[in-house]
């Protein structure tokens, strides 16, 4: 079963495996550097669940819940 980012809690980690979506979003993802391979660890989530903060690449991003539920990931690599 594939797990997504925008399901995950502060502190876990873990590398991204694929990025779904189309267009827009899916171009705006890899621009910030959310590639396969890179490694994360999720800082904060919002108290309603958007939007998400992550560590990626060596800075803080912020994504909201429905870009995160575009990044396929998997747990516990960092």
């Amino acid at each position: 079963m594939a797990k997504f980012l925008g399901g995950c809690k502060p502190g876990e980690c873990g590398v991204v495996v694929r990025v779904a979506g189309e267009g827009k979003i899916r171009r705006r993802l890899f621009d910030m550097g959310v590639t396969p391979g890179a490694t994360f660890t999720v800082r904060k989530v919002a108290p309603l669940g958007d939007p998400i903060e992550i560590t990626l690449r060596g800075y803080e991003l912020t994504l909201r819940k429905a870009e995160g539920d575009c990044v396929e990931i998997r747990e516990g690599e960092q």
